[in-house]
């Protein structure tokens, strides 16, 4: 395996900005084509999802939109929140590799370990998104009665904002921390993989 063409697909995996508790969860996929690793990487720069927040086009991609729903009691003399609900909507986008008849073996041991480590980065994008969804919903439920239902309102934004903004801070703090260790995580899921195949608890690439 060429490590310099490794490196050269070490491409930041990122959580699309956006805007969990409820969560609605769609997929969809890009081609990728190739029967290298160059034409690999070069097909993932190029039909990759573009991510706003970088410019760039990027291996995989998690969109999101959170949806919070408050309901408010009143009485004479206060407002209290009567229930909160955050529903995130994400739609995890991941490459599909059209793989040739007679493609190398160590290429395709490669892209099976690649595309797992794209999926689980994604899901785990997700994770994040839906804890905080639950750290909202807390969060906004614990919300004292306050005076009138505008102020209650105003204390119910400034909660969800101070929430999603802990949560773009988590995103971004996943993907730097993966992105520093993305060559020895693929080296290692590719040994990984490969002495499960030699074991025959997987099949061959």
């Amino acid at each position: 395996m060429n490590r310099s063409l490794l490196c050269a697909l070490m491409l930041a995996l990122t959580a699309m900005p956006a805007g969990a508790a409820n969560l609605v969860k769609t997929y969809s996929y890009f081609s990728v084509g190739g029967r290298t690793l160059d034409d690999i990487q070069n097909q993932l720069s190029r039909n990759g999802p573009e991510v706003k927040s970088t410019g760039s086009r990027h291996p995989g991609a998690t969109q999101m939109a959170f949806t919070t729903r408050i309901s408010y009691a009143q009485s004479a003399e206060s407002c209290r929140i009567a229930d909160a609900a955050v529903t995130v909507k994400v739609k995890v986008i991941l490459p599909e590799w059209r793989r040739p008849r007679k493609a190398d073996p160590d290429v395709r041991l490669f892209w099976d370990t690649l595309s797992a480590d794209i999926k689980r980065h994604e899901e785990r994008h997700v994770e994040i998104a839906k804890n905080h969804a639950r750290l909202l919903e807390d969060a906004l439920k614990s919300i004292p009665a306050q005076k009138t239902c505008q102020e209650a309102k105003a204390k119910a934004a400034a909660v969800q904002a101070a929430e999603l903004a802990r949560h773009d801070q988590d995103q971004v703090r996943f993907d730097r921390v993966e992105s520093v260790n993305f060559e020895n995580r693929i080296l290692r899921l590719m040994r990984y993989r490969m002495e499960r195949v030699e074991a025959g608890q997987l099949p061959p690439p």
